[in-house]
Formats: structure tokens, C-alpha cells, sequence
């Protein structure tokens, strides 16, 4: 039942609605925005000799590696100083909504363990298959795995730097830019991903630098698929984020994604000599537990991605 002095107000004939403040600025801006902060993340990748791939030097060499640490360490603090300096102009927000905002605090350290958890539902085939069938668990047993991290450069890269560096930059910095702007939540969730798969584009033609004997047909199919997971993650990486309100969260999902690496789909699944021939219970436990894990991720998805304290997006807005 509506309250009492709600419903004399419309009895009130002085009474009138206070309007909503129109947003600072559209959300073509914000998006204009968005498209910069990716060229101010990988195009200083080809400005410097240490950074810019060759035939004769690969992304993956230890040098380029850490020069494109460096380099990207350095955008994601522009970026992330530019949307704050942003919100707090335009939006005039303490420093503790925009801190909340950039995912920064509250750390939701709860909210980010649930949704990791959720996430590794999606791969609970591949985990059975990692460490079950090919006993994973005897890598982990030494930590092997997580040794080879810190000290492999390519690892390095792919497990923390990477999904640390792109999180600040396509989550924490861009999307408060699109709620600030009032964006629609649908293009907030997949149209502003496209962006984080196009930034992925140049990988192309670092492909055909370093492989010049794959035909480019082949070279494009592989970056059209690239561009397609990518931007599919971004979608899925966003809803989190604005869920959960948490940088740590999604950066641990990013991490643990590229860890994982896609699902098999198909074929039999093999022991940790690569051998086919074992047990074809094996594999019908990997396929009923990818499904099952897929069910369960679907029938999880908003309750363990709810975090009513610290998520962006209010209930109402869904």
C-alpha cells in the first residue's frame, strides 16, 4: 500500500515531480571514451622497437613481455586516473563512491569467491578431466603450477598481468563511464564488450608476422574466433562486475578462464600421456559433468552473482 503522504501529494495542486538530472554527457561519449582507453592500451605496443612485434621477434619474448608490462601498467593508471578525475567533475562523487565504482573498495571479497566459484562450474568437465584424469593433482601437490607462473614470463603474462591489466581498463575504468552516461543496461552489457574483442584484433598481425606460412584465410578465421570468445567473456565479465561491484572478482574469473582455456566439446578425453585408449568411463564422466556443470552455472547464475552491498546495478534495474 502506497504511503499516505504519497497519495495526498497528487491532491496537491502545487505538487509536481522533480525530474531526473539529465546525464553529463551521452553515451556516444562514454563509448568514444571506451574506443580511446583500448588505443591508449595496445597501440604504444607498435611506438617503441622493445615492444613491437617482427619475424625475428615474437610477443611471447621474455623482453617484450615486460616492456609491455610497463607499458600497460602505465594506460590502465591514465585511464583509471582520467575516470576518476571524470566522476568526480561530473558526477561530483566522494572519493568512496569512486572507489565503489572502480571495484576498488569494498575489496567484496565474498562476492568474488562466490562468482569465481560460480564461473568454475562452467569448467567443472575440464577440471574432472585436469585433475582427475590427468592427475593435475600431482602438479599441485608441489604447487608446480602456480611456481611456473611467477617465474615464466609467457605465464606471467597470461595469468595475472593480462587479466589484472584488462579488467582495470575494460571494467573498472570504462564501465562507470556508460553508468555515469545512463547508458541502456543491454548496451552497457554487450555492446561495450565488442570493444574489449576488437582490441584484440592486432593479434592478427602479430600471427602473420611470426607464422607467414599460414594462409591468411586461416589467420582470419582465427582471429573472427578470438574476437567472437573474447567478446563473449566481456558480456559475462561485465554482468559480474556490475552485480558484484568487485575488481578482484572478475580479475580471478579472467585469470582463471584463461587458465582453463575453452572446454572440449568433443572426442575422447586423455590421460596426462596424451593416451586416448584408457577408460571410456573417462570420458562419459567429463561430458555428464561439462552438462551438469553447465545446468548448474544457469540455475546459479543471479543468486551467486547477487551482492546487494556492494554491486552497481540495483535489482530494480534488471
Amino acid at each position: 500500500m502506497p504511503a499516505l503522504g504519497e497519495v495526498l501529494k497528487k491532491f496537491n495542486p502545487w505538487h509536481k515531480e522533480e525530474e531526473p538530472l539529465p546525464p553529463p554527457f551521452t553515451a556516444s561519449t562514454a563509448y568514444l571514451l571506451l574506443a580511446l582507453y583500448a588505443l591508449i592500451y595496445f597501440i604504444p605496443f607498435y611506438l617503441s622497437p622493445t615492444t613491437r612485434p617482427s619475424p625475428t621477434l615474437s610477443r611471447d619474448a621474455p623482453s617484450v613481455i615486460r616492456a609491455r608490462i610497463r607499458s600497460v601498467s602505465l594506460s590502465c593508471a591514465i585511464c583509471t586516473l582520467t575516470t576518476s578525475l571524470i566522476l568526480s567533475r561530473y558526477a561530483s562523487l566522494s572519493a568512496s563512491a569512486i572507489f565503489h565504482l572502480l571495484g576498488v573498495y569494498p575489496l567484496a571479497l565474498i562476492p568474488a569467491v562466490k562468482i569465481l566459484f560460480l564461473t568454475g562450474l562452467l569448467f567443472l568437465g575440464p577440471l574432472y578431466s585436469y585433475f582427475i584424469v590427468e592427475k593435475g593433482y600431482k602438479q599441485w601437490s608441489t604447487l608446480l603450477p602456480l611456481r611456473e607462473t611467477l617465474t615464466e614470463w609467457t605465464d606471467y603474462r597470461n595469468y595475472i598481468a593480462g587479466p589484472i591489466t584488462e579488467e582495470i581498463l575494460f571494467r573498472s575504468s570504462s564501465l562507470p563511464l556508460l553508468l555515469l552516461s545512463q547508458a541502456p543496461l543491454s548496451s552497457t552489457l554487450f555492446l561495450s564488450p565488442l570493444i574489449f574483442g576488437l582490441s584484440h584484433i592486432h593479434h592478427f598481425y602479430e600471427f602473420r608476422l611470426t607464422h607467414p606460412a599460414v594462409p591468411v584465410s586461416a589467420s582470419l578465421l582465427r582471429s573472427v574466433f578470438q574476437l567472437g570468445y573474447t567478446t563473449l567473456f566481456g558480456s559475462y565479465a561485465n554482468f559480474l562486475y556490475l552485480r558484484t561491484g568487485s575488481l578482484l572478482g572478475v580479475c580471478a574469473v579472467h585469470a582463471f578462464c584463461n587458465c582453463m582455456g575453452l572446454p572440449q566439446v568433443w572426442g575422447r578425453v586423455t590421460d596426462e600421456n596424451g593416451d586416448k585408449k584408457i577408460n571410456r568411463l573417462w570420458t562419459v564422466g567429463y561430458y555428464v559433468l561439462l552438462v551438469a556443470g553447465a545446468w548448474s552455472w544457469y540455475r546459479n547464475l543471479w543468486g551467486m552473482s547477487e551482492s546487494v552491498e556492494t554491486g552497481l546495478v540495483g535489482a530494480d534495474q534488471w
